[in-house]
């Protein structure tokens, strides 16, 4: 018997079409997106403003829907399409299946850090000690144990970013989808989010998925892809990470 784990594939995504109306014209955003990530990858897409990366994400995360295409997500038999999804699965899936990370931190001014971790656990009605637990576990995987107590305001922004990183993982997700988590941040507070992202995914061994424009943080991931006119362009294959390709407002 081979020592050698078989690979599982989390996420594939098939032939997504997505398209806007503008006045007269249609908008040919995503033209037959392709990709598959395997379990417990880390993967970063990067692209020029208005490229459709944050649309792609929303499409997989089911917060938009495509045109054409499928999104399958989940391993071996525990595999569904989303696309096919009724209006209530859609929303256990969103609640269950996938924890989100915005570029805006979106804590709830009038609840501490602890609490703001519990509340997508109290929504999914895990019981209040297995809450409180696990949102503790998490802020120490942020090094925020400190910060238990403390509410929006009483923190840096690094911090709440922090603590939205945590957030998006109380429920124990299949699927972590991070929106620019760093587009608001200086370069020390994006560095020590980025890290401390990649490090808390790859520890509970979950699928992240980062939307970025700044190279540093793209580097991190495993495997990167680049948008462009609508195409998904696998960066390993053809290492367009090179200095004039990272340079300027392609990420």
């Amino acid at each position: 018997m081979s020592d050698v784990q078989e690979k599982k594939i989390m996420l594939k995504v098939e032939n997504i079409v997505k398209n806007f109306a503008s006045g007269a014209e249609t908008l040919h955003i995503l033209k037959g997106i392709n990709f598959e990530i395997e379990q417990g990858t880390t993967a970063a897409i990067s692209g020029q403003s208005g490229s459709g990366k944050s649309t792609l994400l929303n499409i997989i995360g089911g917060l938009d829907k495509t045109d054409e295409g499928s999104v399958f997500v989940g391993a071996d038999k525990e595999k569904i399409n989303i696309i096919s999804l009724s209006e209530k699965e859609i929303s256990v899936y969103r609640s269950k299946k996938v924890g989100f990370i915005f570029q805006f931190h979106y804590l709830l001014k009038d609840f501490t850090a602890l609490e703001n971790i519990m509340l997508p656990a109290f929504i999914a009605g895990i019981k209040k000690k297995d809450a409180i637990d696990t949102a503790r576990a998490l802020l120490c995987d942020v090094k925020l144990e400190d910060r238990a107590n403390h509410f929006p305001s009483q923190l840096s922004g690094g911090e709440r970013q922090r603590v939205a990183v945590a957030r998006s993982m109380v429920n124990n997700p299949e699927l972590i989808l991070a929106d620019e988590p760093t587009g608001n941040l200086d370069p020390q507070n994006s560095e020590i989010v980025s890290d401390l992202l990649y490090e808390s995914a790859q520890r509970r061994g979950k699928t992240l998925i980062v939307v970025t424009h700044d190279k540093r943080v793209a580097l991190k991931a495993s495997i990167r892809f680049f948008l462009e006119n609508g195409r998904l362009i696998d960066e390993q294959c053809n290492d367009p990470l090179n200095d004039e390709q990272l340079s300027g407002d392609q990420f």
